[in-house]
């Protein structure tokens, strides 16, 4: 088992090595992106429950969300169009999810 963990890495760190992408610095991107955007989706849901404004919260979210596709955007080279399509494939469906959570929690009324 550890034969193949070291092999995994290996191979991890030849991918980032060709393209110009470090995977770890990706992972916790990836991961910290993740607790950001949920974090953030929190703070939009409450603030449209309490009528006040959504666009800093939600500029937020979307931020967090495209930290580690940024970074990869950025920094990567000889990367495939079709990790390019992926991406934005990904951003779409994130941006989709997102709003049909926020259009449900907001016909929800406030339990306290």
């Amino acid at each position: 088992m550890n034969d193949y963990l070291t092999a995994f890495g290996n191979w991890l760190e030849s991918l980032g090595e060709d393209h110009g992408v470090n995977p770890w610095i990706l992972g916790p991107l990836y991961f910290t992106s993740k607790v950001i955007f949920v974090t953030c989706l929190a703070w939009t849901v409450k603030n449209l429950r309490k009528k006040k404004p959504v666009t800093k919260s939600l500029m937020c979210a979307g931020a967090g969300f495209s930290i580690p596709y940024l970074y990869i955007i950025i920094f990567g080279h000889d990367i495939s169009i079709w990790v390019y399509v992926f991406i934005v494939c990904f951003i779409l469906f994130g941006v989709f999810n997102a709003w049909r959570q926020l259009s449900k929690a907001s016909r929800q009324p406030d339990v306290q």
